[in-house]
């Protein structure tokens, strides 16, 4: 790429970012150095002056966007070359353009097209009869016709019906019309949805949008996706219209129609119909994708959001667990697991209707939990997750396992996956989805990573928006959180390691080879040895993975191998080892920080060599807690208005949160009932899988709706 456009990559990034220019340029030359995201999130904050991960994203991001921009540009110039009409003054037009709706608004004269109305009456020799009505060079126009009358134009009336289909395509392909009427749009337009006569089983959904309009401005993500929808699904029939569609048409009038007179009428039949067939249609087909477009990025985002903390969520360690996917007719499946998730023992049990085998299925559990020295029980919440849970409480050891309710979204998916088979090759899959319950309680994070993020419901819309960004946007949000919370290489599955920073799906496998042929690495730098495993890659990847009981002790910290130079320095200047260094508080309380400051080092990776030093191998996500669902609720028809309830989140969306409160339909707080104060998004208030307080407000029992409120729960 020319030095002058790198610069002006940059200057565009930090203009659209806001974001500061030398950050940018930095950023941008770690990536060409070949730095990953997380890395340069964790370790490169000097270089970037502390950007964050999002703000990182979003210049990679725009960087792509822009390559992109580039590359489209490169090739217009090519084309308008071959066509013979690229002038000095026009490529520096093109050159000089940055907006990709300008670009294409300017080639769009010289773009190669369908055969159109306009093109037909060319060739049959009609544009000087269009030129002249342009220029107002004629007061007669049945005498300026006669002229250009052929066999294919038989008639005055056929002349001037193909001069003003040229006249059409010129107003529509002027570069100028296209963008008022693009401003207009956008402050002036409206969403309109209508009916159709189509029968949907789900069409009842889409009542609300039955008769709808709505500010293209104002428009939020779940309704312009939901009326998407209903149009993809035949319910619905959408548009944009301006408000005021005569602003448009008259601004035109004036700015073609010079004098009065037939040419006049001419070139205002010609406007009304450019507007009604070309540049309406065109503009709102943009602007509908546009929309799309934009709309899709806040659903994805909102997905990304949640996704995040999904993956986060407290884990409950290495304890011994069993784990009950609940049924009915086919009864509980139940897997036994060790300390590190190995499959025990799989059964059935069946403690609810139509067996009720109560008795039978608690001496089971109490047996598999003495043989198996259990000590947590992890119940899924889907179907009989709530019944299964309450029957759970009443048993006589109850005492001696935690009991939890876990989010099953997913597990049926990943139970009848490759990852499944591979995993559990003789076992049934409805026992493979109790083991994913029961892996999922002690370590979230690792089980989640096997399935696909949009399979996981925790998101809006997921279904509706473009699946490659949304693809890249939850690998690049699992990505963050696997190197967030740190890798134990020595018992990490290939599923984890291929998401941590610089790794990828080969080098994982190669791990994971290289762990069973030589057995467990003993430190960092012998993952050198790993087959593919070079020099940028090692320092792309070695400071998210941990090596526990290495002989050097910071193996198993977040501190990379680059700065363990730097540690020993201080520890020798507290006259201890480094390991002492780790357990001795008082040692790390008289160190002065601001005296190891360094050309490449500053107080922000400082900070974070501190945090290490005085929380080695901590994992940020704290620990799994329990939860009960209140016992008088055994389906929608016990929800009463009024009721002050126990639940878990279990989604968020812009407009609000949904809440898991032990039944099948989960109650819904809009984002007005959040709190008593005005807040942006509801994740300002609410994370997922948080306990929550909540007053029932309304109940639509046909429409299965429960609505809720956590203001004023007195």
């Amino acid at each position: 790429m020319p030095q002058e456009d790198q610069i002006h990559l940059s200057q565009r990034i930090a203009a659209e970012t806001r974001l500061p220019k030398q950050a940018v340029q930095r950023v941008l030359d770690l990536f060409n150095e070949g730095a990953s995201l997380p890395f340069i999130a964790r370790y490169r904050k000097e270089a970037t002056g502390g950007l964050d991960e999002h703000a990182l994203s979003q210049i990679q991001k725009a960087q792509q966007q822009l390559l992109a921009l580039l590359a489209r540009r490169s090739y217009i110039l090519v084309a308008l070359e071959e066509a013979g009409v690229l002038t000095p003054a026009f490529r520096s037009q093109i050159e000089d353009t940055w907006d990709e709706k300008v670009l294409e608004d300017l080639y769009l004269p010289y773009k190669k097209k369908r055969k159109t109305r306009a093109m037909m009456a060319r060739e049959k020799g009609l544009e000087p009869l269009a030129t002249l009505i342009l220029e107002h060079r004629t007061r007669d126009l049945l005498q300026a016709a006669r002229p250009f009358l052929s066999p294919d134009v038989p008639s005055v009336d056929d002349a001037l019906q193909g001069a003003r289909d040229i006249l059409a395509e010129w107003i529509s392909d002027d570069h100028g019309n296209r963008d008022r009427l693009r401003q207009l749009l956008w402050k002036e337009g409206l969403v309109v949805a209508r009916k159709t006569n189509k029968d949907h089983p789900e069409k009842e959904k889409y009542r609300d949008y039955f008769d709808y309009q709505e500010s293209v401005k104002k428009i939020p993500s779940h309704r312009f996706l939901a009326v998407r929808r209903g149009e993809q699904e035949g319910v619905l029939r959408m548009h944009i219209r301006l408000h005021e569609p005569d602003h448009l048409t008259d601004w035109l009038c004036r700015r073609y129609i010079k004098y009065a007179g037939a040419c006049a009428d001419q070139i205002r039949q010609a406007v009304g119909d450019s507007f009604q067939r070309l540049l309406m249609p065109s503009l709102e087909n943009e602007l509908t994708a546009e929309l799309q477009s934009r709309m899709e990025d806040e659903a994805i985002e909102v997905f990304a959001q949640n996704l995040r903390q999904l993956l986060l969520a407290a884990p409950l360690g290495q304890v011994p667990t069993i784990a009950l996917d609940p049924g009915y007719r086919t009864g509980c499946k139940v897997a036994c697991l060790n300390a590190q998730g190995d499959l025990l023992e799989a059964t059935t049990i069946y403690p609810l209707p139509p067996q009720n085998e109560t008795e039978n299925a608690a001496k089971s559990l109490e047996h598999l939990i003495r043989i198996h020295e259990i000590r947590a029980m992890a119940i899924g919440d889907g179907t009989g997750g709530k019944e299964t849970f309450t029957w759970a409480q009443t048993l006589p050891f109850r005492d001696q396992v935690d009991i939890h309710l876990v989010s099953e979204n997913g597990a049926s998916i990943y139970s009848a996956s490759d990852v499944a088979r591979e995993e559990f090759p003789d076992l049934d899959l409805t026992y493979r989805s109790a083991a994913s319950i029961g892996r999922r309680l002690m370590d979230p994070l690792a089980e989640l990573v096997k399935i696909e993020p949009k399979s996981i419901g925790v998101g809006q819309y997921q279904h509706d928006v473009h699946q490659g960004k949304l693809k890249q946007s939850l690998e690049e949000t699992t990505q963050f959180a696997v190197n967030q919370v740190g890798i134990q290489v020595n018992t990490a599955s290939e599923h984890l390691l291929r998401h941590v920073a610089g790794l990828g799906p080969v080098l994982a496998k190669k791990i994971i080879a290289h762990r069973q042929e030589i057995g467990s690495f003993r430190s960092r730098s012998q993952l050198k040895e790993v087959e593919r495993m070079g020099a940028k890659t090692f320092e792309q990847c070695v400071g998210f993975l941990r090596v526990r009981n290495s002989a050097h002790p910071l193996d198993n910290t977040g501190i990379h191998p680059e700065r363990y130079g730097l540690v020993e320095q201080i520890a020798r200047d507290q006259g201890v080892s480094v390991k002492d260094l780790l357990r001795d508080a008082e040692a790390q309380k008289r160190i002065h920080w601001q005296d190891y400051i360094q050309a490449d080092v500053g107080m922000p990776t400082l900070l974070d060599i501190q945090q290490e030093l005085q929380r080695p191998g901590h994992d940020p996500r704290g620990s799994a807690q329990s939860f009960r669902f209140s016992e008088e609720i055994k389906d929608i028809q016990d929800i009463r208005v009024g009721m002050v309830l126990p639940g878990l989140i279990s989604n968020i969306t812009n407009f609000g949160a949904f809440v898991h409160l032990g039944i099948k339909e989960d109650g819904m707080i809009h984002i007005s009932q959040l709190a008593n104060r005005f807040i942006r998004h509801p994740s300002e208030v609410v994370q997922l899988q948080q306990p929550v307080q909540v007053k029932v407000m309304n109940v639509d029992i046909p429409r299965h709706r429960i609505d809720l409120t956590m203001k004023d729960l007195s």
